[in-house]
């Protein structure tokens, strides 16, 4: 898991400086998919429930699951890269939200506020922490700061297989559960700067807010150890 998350977010962070106005996000998948495979990975999404690319790129209002393809990245634009990698029968799974080029700072706020709902989030995790936690310290800090969790998509267990339980609700909430050492799992939030509806294109994939509000996004897969927690896809 840690040689997985390892890479993960060492091919996050080269995935971030290929975002530059007028490069293409299939130029970006291109390149992440040939280091995957020069790593000897295998790139987690392509051919998953028969998703066609091998990262996610989600750019302004889009929510996330973004397909790759040739749009042209605009100056101010923001976009969410989500690199996931099986390495030596393992998944590890990360993502940040990049701005290109110049961004306004109420952007800038919003991106900050994105990231420290994702590390409030991780703060509470220990040996015996009830899951809800989470929720509640990510969509308490979201609200402070006036904006809005996306509730439909959820961060989950993750090792030899990409998907698992536990699931891992981000906003407020009373789910029973708690937290077990060694356990690995995802805390992925979304948050959108407007309260909006989420709505999935015919791609199956693509999901966008319904009324153009952007969204942003921050992923770490975690390991949960008796005193604390450890985030394996640290950079």
């Amino acid at each position: 898991m840690r040689a997985a998350c390892k890479l993960a977010a060492r091919l996050l962070d080269f995935a971030g400086t290929l975002v530059k106005p007028s490069v293409t996000t299939n130029e970006i998948d291109r390149a992440v998919h040939h280091m995957i495979v020069e790593a000897g990975a295998y790139p987690s999404p392509l051919g998953y429930g028969g998703f066609p690319k091998s990262i996610c790129t989600s750019v302004n209002e889009c929510v996330c699951h973004g397909l790759p393809d040739s749009t042209q990245l605009q100056n101010g634009d923001i976009i969410n890269i989500d690199v996931n990698v099986f390495l030596n029968g393992y998944h590890g799974g990360t993502s940040r939200t990049f701005v290109c080029g110049e961004a306004d700072e109420s952007i800038k706020h919003f991106l900050k506020a994105a990231e420290e709902c994702l590390e409030k989030g991780i703060s509470v995790c220990r040996d015996g922490v009830n899951y809800r936690k989470i929720g509640k310290k990510i969509s308490k800090l979201a609200y402070f700061y006036g904006y809005h969790v996306v509730e439909r998509f959820v961060g989950h267990g993750i090792g030899t297989m990409l998907h698992s339980e536990p699931l891992i609700l981000h906003h407020a909430n009373e789910n029973s559960g708690r937290m077990v050492e060694g356990q690995t799992f995802t805390i992925e939030p979304i948050l959108i700067m407007d309260k909006a509806e989420c709505v999935t294109w015919e791609n199956g994939w693509t999901t966008v807010t319904d009324d153009g509000s952007w969204a942003a996004q921050f992923e770490h897969t975690v390991l949960v150890t008796r005193t604390g927690v450890e985030i394996l896809t640290k950079h």
